[in-house]
């Protein structure tokens, strides 16, 4: 929901409301009850509530331009060589 700014003609008073958009505009000034108009605001930044909304999190190895193909992997190859060997004697 958007906050609106709000001054009243009368007074000068200024204050925001946090407001629905389907709400209608607040039409009387809460201090002097004098007639108000809503202000245009440069609004506020956005407001991102959760997880999900670091580039840590889908971090994956094609962004970094990685195929996976260069990971080296476990020296499997190198340990049944081994123990073929140790077998053979």
């Amino acid at each position: 929901m958007p906050t609106y700014e709000y001054q009243c003609k009368d007074c000068g008073f200024r204050f925001e409301e946090f407001q629905s958009i389907a709400d209608a505009p607040l039409t009387q000034c809460p201090s002097c009850k004098g007639q108000l108009v809503r202000l245009l605001s440069g609004g506020a930044g956005l407001i991102f509530k959760g997880s999900g909304f670091y580039i840590t999190d889908y971090k994956q190895n094609k962004a970094k331009g990685n195929s996976g193909s260069d990971v080296k992997k476990p020296d499997s190859e190198s340990k049944t060589k081994k123990t073929d060997e140790k077998s053979s004697k």
